[in-house]
């Protein structure tokens, strides 16, 4: 699914006024940020040490779904701080611990995940919880611009938190038949949808209108920036 095309429906004049001028996006695969953007993905480097592949700094500095498969998050996201041109910005999008993974960790839907995100808890359930609002502040020289949780066309009825019950091959494969076709956009039955989620959980970001996610950008203010 491409994350940042979803996200871009959702964006208003303070997101399009930011990506422009120079700019990166790292783990953009298929879906670049704008047309222009200098793209990062596995075929370039290491994005948990990008300092090695990259040298130069922009005036934005974009990543979405790509910091919850690094290996060290807050070490990562200072690596793609350094990029930040002074008076520039940073713009990551990570998804939300309880809308995605709901509750179990390894993630059912991605196995490649190494870490949780939520805006800000005292305690998580995942014990690779980070918070983004701490993550954020952490940035040296960082102001926060905006930090949001999105979840438009999310529908919270059907969050299932915790394992998902055991259920037999009949109903695992009419679960997977009726969502192969409400992928496709050919028809939702709600009814049918609750009454799943009584059962197992269900990724709705595989659906082309639902997010489940936390949006955070930061300015950098004036001052020293790589090495900082």
């Amino acid at each position: 699914m491409d994350e940042t095309s979803k996200s871009r429906r959702h964006w208003g004049p303070l997101e399009i006024g930011i990506l422009q001028g120079s700019g990166i996006d790292i783990g953009c695969g298929p879906d670049p940020v704008t047309p222009t953007v200098r793209r990062f993905d596995v075929t370039d480097g290491d994005a948990n040490q990008i300092t090695r592949f990259v040298s130069e700094q922009f005036d934005f500095v974009y990543s979405s779904h790509c910091l919850e498969h690094m290996k060290d998050p807050p070490a990562a996201l200072r690596g793609w701080w350094s990029l930040v041109k002074p008076g520039g910005h940073l713009f990551f999008i990570v998804p939300d611990e309880d809308l995605y993974e709901q509750g179990v960790f390894p993630s059912r839907f991605n196995p490649d995940h190494k870490a949780t995100f939520t805006i800000a808890k005292a305690r998580s359930w995942s014990h690779v919880s980070f918070n983004v609002l701490d993550l954020a502040r952490a940035l040296p020289g960082g102001e926060i611009v905006r930090l949001e949780l999105q979840d438009q066309g999310y529908d919270r009825r059907l969050l299932r938190h915790g394992e998902n019950r055991p259920i037999s091959a009949a109903l695992r494969f009419a679960f997977r038949a009726y969502h192969s076709l409400r992928h496709r956009g050919l028809f939702r039955i709600a009814l049918f949808e609750r009454w799943q989620a009584r059962f197992v959980a269900i990724d709705q970001t595989a659906r082309p209108d639902a997010l489940a996610q936390i949006q955070c950008i930061v300015r950098k203010t004036a001052g020293p920036s790589r090495g900082s």
